[in-house]
């Protein structure tokens, strides 16, 4: 999968029109399956020359709503589509969160929202997105790589529509970093850098980055593709408890800051206070303002186990855009998601938030070519990441199992003396009952 998604991304995607933003829902409500949107052709509504008013919320996430670009977004989209008077909600709610926020209540929920593609199952199963048909199914099919279309896939339907790569990558300040260091974290770890400087920061994001730890050195969840819920999870054998042992270490080395408890990243690296961390290309302008050309970005390194090097796999997934299968205007609501997800929106939103592109054509450009950061997110699809399970198993019990370990090791719960058993308990959580 990761190869093909390489592959896809530095050649030309096959020429076709962009479809998003000339499509509405005319159909909607007719298919068999109540929450399927069939996207047909713009300019069908409102033929008698009226104009439809209509509203519609938005969901989005914070690094959008700041710089501007949605609303940008949504004054060209009613610029082109004249049959609309649409009166505007936008909210901030960010990518990660957006599950919980859309479950509490999908009948008052945004009837577009971005979020991120591990979240799929759980609004699938509960009725809270839409299926995508007819023209914007087919945009996401034919502009996307094939490891893209697989993050919006769930029993064979497509859900969503990708706009950018999910995965982090290492920041790091070159004044204290050099490209010597940079490939391994126990080459960071050891580098002499002054009092009072961290050489990382340790952020295990909920389990989302802490995973690249064990699944760098073997370790996996329901099987190799994260789909075969009766393998279970093997994070307790030989190599998770060298894994565990690994991190207690790490998270308890005075040079190493546990984002939990320490300054905010930005602030740190505006002292030249913190060597590396990881994150991704949504908060690449907050450090570059800070750090200026001082600033580096690489594939996350590899670390040390049982005397070996272990390439940290993270997981790649994509953040995308949702429709909420309740919402008032569907027709629109599929128009416009469709429109956020186009190649032209996503080189604006590229260029104005630096989120790199999952549009194949884009991806050819020499603008993006030429991005470092891009590169550095090719480069780790290749050789640093995993496909990150899309499994309702997996969206319902690894997330919530697996969020404490990282703070019970900082505060000495999770330790080397007990570290066997917590893994036990933690595998038991994870055992699906036929």
């Amino acid at each position: 999968m990761k190869k093909k998604l390489v592959t896809l991304l530095l050649v030309s995607a096959m020429a076709i029109g962009t479809l998003a933003g000339c499509g509405s829902d005319k159909n909607a409500g007719t298919n068999s399956d109540k929450n399927t949107t069939d996207n047909t052709e713009a300019g069908d509504e409102g033929d008698d020359g009226e104009v439809k008013d209509v509203t519609l919320k938005v969901w989005a996430p914070e690094n959008q709503i700041q710089t501007g670009t949605i609303e940008a977004m949504e004054k060209s989209f009613q610029e082109a589509h004249p049959e609309w008077n649409i009166t505007w909600t936008t909210e901030t709610q960010g990518e990660d969160t957006a599950k919980d926020a859309i479950l509490n209540d999908v009948t008052t929920a945004a009837d577009v929202y971005f979020f991120a593609n591990d979240q799929l199952p759980a609004l699938a199963d509960a009725g809270a997105i839409a299926k995508l048909g007819g023209t914007t199914e087919e945009m996401v099919k034919t502009t996307m790589s094939e490891a893209v279309v697989d993050t919006v896939t769930y029993n064979d339907a497509i859900y969503a529509i990708p706009f950018t790569h999910n995965t982090f990558f290492m920041f790091y300040d070159k004044t204290l970093l050099d490209e010597n260091d940079i490939t391994s974290l126990d080459a960071i770890v050891a580098k002499e850098t002054g009092d009072g400087v961290y050489n990382f920061m340790f952020d295990s994001a909920g389990g989302w980055k802490l995973a690249a730890w064990f699944y760098g050195a073997g370790n996996t969840i329901y099987g190799e593709d994260g789909t075969d819920a009766a393998a279970g999870c093997d994070w307790n054998n030989e190599t998770g408890l060298a894994v565990t042992n690994y991190l207690i270490d790490l998270i308890n080395n005075p040079k190493v800051a546990f984002a939990d408890t320490a300054p905010a990243v930005d602030e740190l690296a505006g002292e030249h206070k913190i060597g590396a961390w990881f994150d991704g290309s949504w908060n690449y302008d907050l450090y570059k303002g800070v750090l200026g050309d001082d600033l580096g970005v690489a594939v996350i390194p590899t670390y040390t186990l049982n005397g070996e090097e272990v390439q940290l796999k993270g997981f790649y997934g994509s953040k995308c855009i949702g429709v909420n299968p309740q919402s008032a205007n569907p027709e629109v609501a599929v128009a416009f998601a469709a429109y956020l997800g186009s190649e032209e929106m996503q080189l604006q939103r590229y260029q104005e938030t630096a989120q790199v592109p999952t549009n194949s054509a884009l991806a050819d450009t020499d603008e993006i070519k030429a991005d470092e950061v891009a590169s550095v997110i090719i480069k780790e699809a290749d050789v640093a990441s995993v496909a990150q399970p899309v499994s309702t198993a997996f969206a319902n019990n690894f997330w919530t199992n697996v969020s404490g370990f990282a703070t019970e090791i900082s505060t000495g719960d999770f330790n080397h003396d007990n570290a066997q058993e917590k893994l036990d308990t933690f595998v038991s959580t994870m055992v699906v009952e036929e």
